[in-house]
This record gives structure tokens, sequence and C-alpha cells, in this order.
């Protein structure tokens, strides 16, 4: 090792390396994925996989051609510094055959066992036409440049078929489930060879086995120890926000949207609303029913709230065609639809279109039952809509329209942030709004106002939408002075 602790020991790889290892070493792999936590030893195995490649250990094709990319030029000065640092530790004879260039190129060249060059680049995908890899390493792929790096990575597959070079992607998780990175883990190509480490989600940030499931090198030396980690997990937990956010991306490897976006809230003020059948709230007192009502073929929501108990009810509806699975794919979150509609947290209905005169018939006779309902809340854009489908279901109720802009929609999300902050939320573990929750972003104005933001959201955030309208007017209505009684002076 030529750094670290175990400086200047021999290289003992952990099991899940050693796992690894054996993977790009199949001659069936071509693309071999590993997904852990920071710190886990993921760009000093790339830069020994890449050495031993370039010296025709693990390929003995000659004139060897290995790329390392990074997203940007510091990060692969990173893996060249580590081969570099590698190969000094070499003999004298054998260091002898290697040439080191920082300019005009990030370069190693190789003169011995037919030659072989390795070159760490950053991701500008112009500067790699006409090469001819053996070995390609992409390092970080899940926090890449999503135009940039995207047509890096672009160049890179296409020139891989030229010498049958394997692909090596060594990253932690993406943000997000639509990152290639992410959909190339659920949906693997052929002839792969993949390895996820990452701790399971709604568990809390210090807890150990989720700790060791994302770290699987702190056991054996590598990188942070469990204790450190669980400390830094409590420090993260104490202060909240963009601090456990990124705990949990970085070192939990969980698939959260990273620090510096503008999230709505964070994983684990959500989950803090989530309780158990046994201790969710009645269904008492004057009931808030938020509506967000689905363009064309995508999904609609309903949430009823009720202020004075905080219970918090969410369902969400596709129409028929495409089918869940198929909605699924095409979205990038796999199975998840069907999951939701198993729980009963996501319904079907219509054919092609969520019928909003229908839908919400049926949301009343199944949902709403017998809730005292005090208001119904809705987008001012879809008022019309909205008013011709209440009174093709038969339904009267008293209806409150929002705005979308800073205006309406500031005071919207600032009062649901509060009632979550405030413990006045109270809804059962629902993966429906913990996918919602989780891809929820807002913009924030000069003035510090922050309203929801669905061209910048990264899913099907329509159940969050309804619930901040329901759990918003809720809070006012009870906040709002009550009307003292007066009587008539005789």
């Amino acid at each position: 090792m030529p750094e670290g602790p175990l400086n200047g020991q021999c290289f003992s790889l952990a099991p899940f390396q050693e796992q690894f290892v054996r993977g790009v070493l199949d001659p069936d792999v071509m693309t071999a994925i590993m997904s852990v936590g920071r710190g886990q030893g993921k760009s000093m195995l790339s830069a020994a996989m890449a050495l031993a490649h370039v010296m025709g250990v693990s390929d003995p094709q000659p004139r060897r051609q290995v790329i390392v990319a990074a997203r940007v030029k510091e990060q692969a000065r990173i893996a060249w510094e580590y081969v570099q640092a590698i190969v000094q530790l070499l003999p004298e004879e054998e260091q002898a055959l290697f040439t080191f260039r920082q300019a005009p190129r990030l370069e190693i060249s190789y003169e011995g066992n037919g030659g072989g060059m390795i070159r760490a680049v950053a991701a500008d995908a112009k500067n790699l036409l006409g090469l001819s890899p053996t070995l390609i390493i992409e390092d970080e792929f899940g926090h890449w440049h999503p135009d940039k790096g995207m047509q890096l990575h672009a160049a890179l597959e296409t020139s891989a078929g030229k010498r049958r070079a394997k692909m090596v992607i060594i990253s932690t998780s993406a943000s997000d489930d639509q990152h290639p990175l992410s959909q190339i883990l659920d949906t693997p190509p052929p002839h792969s060879f993949i390895i996820e480490c990452r701790a399971p989600l709604g568990m809390p940030a210090d807890d150990l086995d989720g700790i060791k499931a994302a770290n699987p090198g702190s056991e054996h030396g590598i990188g942070p120890s469990l204790q450190w980690l669980q400390e830094q997990a409590r420090v993260a937990i104490q202060r909240g926000g963009q601090a456990l956010t990124g705990f949990r991306l970085y070192s939990l490897n969980q698939r959260i949207s990273d620090v510096g976006k503008a999230q709505l809230l964070t994983a684990d003020e959500w989950q803090a609303c989530e309780v158990g059948n046994d201790e969710l709230p009645p269904r008492e007192g004057e009931c808030i029913v938020g509506i967000d009502l689905g363009l064309s073929r995508s999904m609609s929501a309903v949430a009823l709230y009720w202020p004075l108990t905080g219970r918090l009810e969410v369902q969400g509806a596709f129409p028929h065609k495409p089918g869940l699975a198929d909605r699924g794919e095409a979205d990038g979150v796999k199975d998840r639809y069907v999951r939701m509609h198993d729980r009963g947290e996501l319904i079907v209905t219509g054919d092609s279109t969520v019928q909003a005169g229908p839908w919400l018939r049926m949301v009343w006779d199944e949902l709403v039952r017998d809730a005292d309902v005090r208001a119904l809340t809705c987008d001012r854009y879809r008022q019309a809509e909205l008013l011709d489908a209440l009174a093709a279901a038969g339904i009267r109720a008293p209806v409150v329209f929002r705005g979308q802009g800073f205006r309406d929609g500031g005071q919207d999300v600032e009062g649901f942030r509060k009632a979550v902050f405030d413990g006045e939320v109270r809804t059962v573990p629902s993966l429906l709004m913990r996918s919602a929750a989780a891809d929820a972003l807002v913009v924030v104005d000069d003035a510090m106002n922050a309203k929801l933001t669905k061209a910048r959201s990264l899913g099907r955030i329509d159940a969050v939408s309804a619930s901040i309208l329901a759990v918003a007017e809720g809070q006012r209505r009870k906040s709002a002075p009550k009307r003292k009684v007066r009587a008539e002076w005789l």
C-alpha cells in the first residue's frame, strides 16, 4: 500500500473487493459495476486494476490502452497519482519501464510486455476520438455531469467494441433513480457483474447494521472505522438538513437528492411523520381534501387531512394504459408502481386517462366515506375542470383554489413544512409518499420564499402536491382566530 495506515504493506483485498476483481476477470463479463460508500478503497482498487492491465498481468494482448475517466480533471489526477504511487513500490528495473506525463495529458506509458498506456481523462468526449481502449474504468460515475458526463460515457461505450474492452464502473450511488448509473444497476446490461452495498431505506442513519451494509471494508481496516462512521451519523442527525442528506448519500450509499439541491423535505424528516397502524390518530374533527389532477396520462392524487389529530391519508391514481409495470420501466423505477398498487396506495382507473369525475366519485365512496369534509382545495389552474368533475360526480363541498406561484405556493410549502416539523402530520408508512417526498424539489426566490416545482423535481410528486394543499389549508383553518360569541344588549 503506498499510503494510509497500511502504508508499505502488501495489498490485502477485503472479501467484497476480491469478489469484484474475480468478477472483472471473468471472461464472460464485459461490464462490472461496484457501488459502495465513500472511503471504501474504490479509487485505489481502480488504480491497481489499471496498472495490472497495462502491465499485461490481466490481459496479454499488446499495445494495451486503459482509460480512467472521472467527472473532473482533479478526480482523474487522483487515480493517476495512485498508479504512480504503486509503481514507485516496484523494483527499480520495473520502474524504469514507466514514463509519466502530466502535460498536455495525464498519461502513463509502459514499455514492457508488449507495451501499454494509461490515460486519465475528465468528462470531455471530444478528446477521446480515435482511441482503442482495452479497459475502461469510470470513477464516481454516479456523480458525473448530466450532459458532458453522459457524452463521455457514450463515447467510451462505443469505443469499447473495437477491442472488446471491459468497462468497470466504481462509484457511490447516484442521487435518484433516473440517473444512468441507477438505471444500469436496476436493469443490468448483458454479460454484467454487479456488487451494490447500500444501507436499507427506513433505518436510522446511525444504525450499525446499515453502516456495515454500505461500508463492507470498514471491518477489514479499509476506510473509516465503524465507530467513526456511527459518530458522524449522530452528528449529522443532530445537524439535520444537508448534513444528514450528505451522510445518507455518500456514507450510507442511498439514493437521496444530493447536497445543494433545494429539497422539500429530507428522507429522515418525512419518515419522522410515519407511525404504525396502532399509533395512527383517529379520523376526528373536520377533514380537508387536497386534489392534484394529473395531466393527460400522468398520475392524479388525493390527500385527506384531519387538522385536529394530524392524520393524513394519501392515494394516487393512474389510468390502465400503459400498465403499471410498463410505466415503471419507462419512468426508471422498475416495479415500484406495482408494489404501490399491491399496498393499496395506488389505484388504476380509466382507460388511457384518469377521468376526474368517476375517479372523485370513487374517492368519495371508498376513501372519504363519512369524513366531515369542510374544504376541498386544488390548483387554481385546473378550476374549470375540477368544478365540472365535482358536478358530474354529484359532490358538494366548499372549494378553495390555490395558485402555484410564490405567493400561494410559498405559503402552502411553508405551512406544510411547519406542520411536519411540529409533529402535526401523522401517516402510516407509504411507499407512494416516501418516493414523492424524496423526489420533491423547491425553487427559492430572492426573498427566500420556496415553492414546489414539478419541472425540476426528479419523479412523480403528485402525492406530495396534494398533501401540501390539504395540510396547509388545514393549518390555516386551525390557526385562524375563533369568532367570539356576541350577545345583544337589551
